[in-house]
């Protein structure tokens, strides 16, 4: 009766809680035993798997390392040989400020911290030739620069930047000879080669966004996997798993959308990478949907939470419709990488879709509806993703169960 009055009430919690309570918590020592052989094998595959991680991603910076190396080198020599300044540090760090920045940052944000470093540097000049340094003109310095900054219309970076450089002009010993404009000169000649190395000598921005997609669309699958595993085994547990599965997926989701927004700008300016703009449309597309399909995916693993929690009834459908959407996802990624894999993803969401559809029939259970619900929006996601108009899309999730039957 508890039970059933939890359950009414929509508190899942406490519903689970009892829930849990009434079965027996007895293990054994050697359930207990397997139990901990599974921890330790989960937790010596993870680390494999990051070390894996972090090898593959010193790799993917590489040629980036290279850049920002081979920039602060030119940017000396460029200051310090052809312009004959005695001491152009300002130079390489700008150079490898804007070459650092550029990494994971779009043209705006990088011409905003050399613009900035230029700024600092030169209002810490001017104010040290006029008045000094030390304590209180360090705080002027800093009010000058970020006030410069923002009347040219900056936003945080170029301001932030301004008045750092603005601190470390302040805090070096100043000119000898008055009003020396040597140090902004040759932070602008290294924010200048920077951006110069960036554009003429582009990262492969193609290659960015398919290592960006990969894990994201592994771990999508992998939560619909997980998901249908535990409907399948009503395993709550597994269910809260998947759950915090397709949470970790918002993070790579975003990380793929920095990594073509980025790629599309470069592609625009740097002229060597101009012929890789129709790949990355593609990968632009397919990022926005896939964004959306990892937010149907983690309401969907809610659902089958919730569902197993209230111990309601999961027809078998269900969880075949799941793992229907992970080969579409698997097969989306395939598609992106090599170009053959847009017909195994239309046939499987079409083939999610149907299963989940034909549920609806035989049930009006509750949970049961919301799982349907998120298969189907999920299957238009990744319909969307291969370049399908929205109307196309849903038309081709609602003639499913139509076209299931047919076969």
């Amino acid at each position: 009766m508890v039970l059933r009055n939890a359950r009414a009430s929509g508190d899942l919690r406490l519903a689970g809680r009892l829930t849990s309570t009434s079965r027996p918590a007895r293990l054994s020592a050697t359930t207990l035993a397997a139990r901990g052989d599974e921890l330790i094998d989960e937790a010596a595959r993870r680390s494999r798997a990051s070390l894996r991680a972090r090898g593959a991603r010193l790799i993917a910076n590489a040629l980036p390392i290279a850049q920002t190396s081979l920039g602060a080198a030119l940017a000396w020599v460029v200051a310090h040989d052809v312009i004959g300044h005695q001491r152009p540090f300002f130079a390489p760090i700008a150079a490898t400020i804007s070459l650092g920045v550029t990494l994971g940052a779009r043209g705006r944000r990088t011409i905003e911290m050399v613009v900035g470093v230029s700024v600092g540097v030169l209002v810490g000049d001017l104010l040290t030739a006029a008045i000094g340094h030390g304590t209180w003109q360090i705080a002027l310095f800093v009010a000058l620069a970020m006030a410069a900054a923002l009347a040219l219309g900056g936003g945080p970076l170029l301001v932030g930047q301004a008045a750092s450089s603005a601190v470390l002009v302040a805090s070096l010993a100043p000119p000898t000879n008055g009003v020396d404009l040597s140090r902004s000169l040759d932070a602008l000649i290294g924010g200048t080669i920077g951006l110069g190395i960036h554009y003429l000598l582009p990262v492969d921005v193609v290659g960015r966004a398919r290592r960006a997609t990969a894990p994201l669309i592994a771990e999508l699958a992998g939560a619909l996997e997980d998901v249908a595993d535990a409907l399948e085994a009503r395993d709550l547990d597994r269910a809260e798993a998947a759950l915090e599965r397709a949470r970790h997926a918002d993070a790579l989701a975003a990380r793929l959308h920095d990594a073509v927004s980025v790629g599309v700008e470069t592609a625009r300016l740097a002229p060597p990478r101009r012929g890789a703009r129709g790949q990355l449309a593609l990968y632009a597309g397919a990022a926005h949907h896939l964004e959306l399909a990892v937010r149907n995916v983690r309401v969907l693993a809610r659902g089958a939470v919730r569902a197993l929690v209230l111990e309601d009834n999961v027809p078998p459908d269900v969880p075949l419709a799941v793992r229907e959407l992970a080969a579409a996802v698997r097969a989306l990624g395939r598609e992106l990488e090599t170009g053959d894999g847009a017909e195994e993803v239309r046939d499987a969401a079409v083939r999610a879709a149907g299963h989940a559809t034909q549920v609806l029939e035989g049930t009006s259970n509750l949970s049961v509806s919301v799982l349907v619900g998120q298969v189907r929006s999920t299957a238009v996601d990744l319909l969307r993703a291969l370049g399908l108009e929205h109307d196309d899309a849903r038309r081709v999730v609602v003639d499913a169960a139509r076209s299931l039957e047919e076969d």
